[in-house]
């Protein structure tokens, strides 16, 4: 199932039942998963590993060099795990020795059309980029979260889980998990309620992630008296002390 125009280099491992369409052009140290369909015109650079099941569509292009002054031409990575979609003129960059070596994107993500990932990032699983989503260097995007049409992430951000980034909104500081935010600059707009529900969070707990994100945003207390009050008033589930780990956890500040 390989077009007899597709330009393949010997060092290539090709899984069964993988599909590629016309003049794609597959480099050196490549790793295609079983049942990958590749469309036409897609470009996949050295040192790139691509899971099963995976769909990247025409024009795509993934693992050329990082666009980073500090990179000194270094052997990279770029990581895509199992079951992820990647739609057309998507880009996906290697990483640097400076952050670690690897660009990953997890399992059964989707990638709209024209959607931009550069060095270092990594991203979790069931994420979802709107149509020219585009991400700096160094960014961390939690599991199932959903990042808006148009939407620029300033490099070493992180978007926590299950969080929603509206569209044409500009992130320049970490957005906690399971909340809505959006704008220029972002601000947030409240729990992500209509996904969490989707996702099956029961009512018990979203009620406590609520009354955590009142305690926090809504009261006018300083972080440090919001956290000892979540601490002393909300049931510490799993969900409550995630949010709490991501807050503290901070080195960019975050969104309010």
């Amino acid at each position: 199932m390989i077009h007899p125009t597709v330009v393949i280099d010997s060092k290539t491992s090709i899984g069964k039942d993988v599909e590629i369409g016309p003049y794609s052009v597959i480099s050196s140290d490549v790793e295609i998963g079983e049942g990958t369909k590749i469309g036409s015109h897609v470009v996949i650079e050295p040192y790139v590993k691509i899971g099963p099941d995976c769909r990247i569509f025409q024009y795509a292009a993934i693992g050329a060099q990082p666009q980073s002054l500090k990179f000194g031409g270094e052997v990279t990575y770029v990581k895509i795990g199992r079951g992820t979609i990647i739609r057309e003129f998507v880009t996906i960059h290697r990483g640097t020795e400076f952050g670690g070596g690897v660009t990953e994107v997890g399992d059964e993500n989707f990638l709209m059309a024209y959607s931009h990932v550069a060095h270092d990032c990594k991203i979790g699983r069931g994420v979802v980029f709107s149509n020219n989503a585009t991400l700096a260097g160094h960014i961390t995007i939690g599991d199932y979260a959903t990042i808006g049409g148009l939407v620029a992430i300033h490099q070493f951000t992180r978007i926590g889980d299950y969080a929603f980034v509206g569209g044409k909104s500009a992130v320049v500081k970490d957005i906690p998990p399971y909340v809505i935010a959006a704008g220029d600059r972002v601000k947030l707009h409240g729990l992500n309620t209509v996904g969490l529900k989707r996702y099956g969070f029961s009512k018990d707990t979203l009620a406590a992630l609520k009354k955590t994100y009142r305690i926090i945003f809504r009261i006018g207390l300083t972080l440090n008296e919001a956290i000892e009050r979540v601490n002393a008033e909300v049931d510490q589930i799993p969900e409550v002390t995630h949010f709490l780990d991501f807050i503290k956890s901070s080195q960019r500040g975050i969104t309010r």
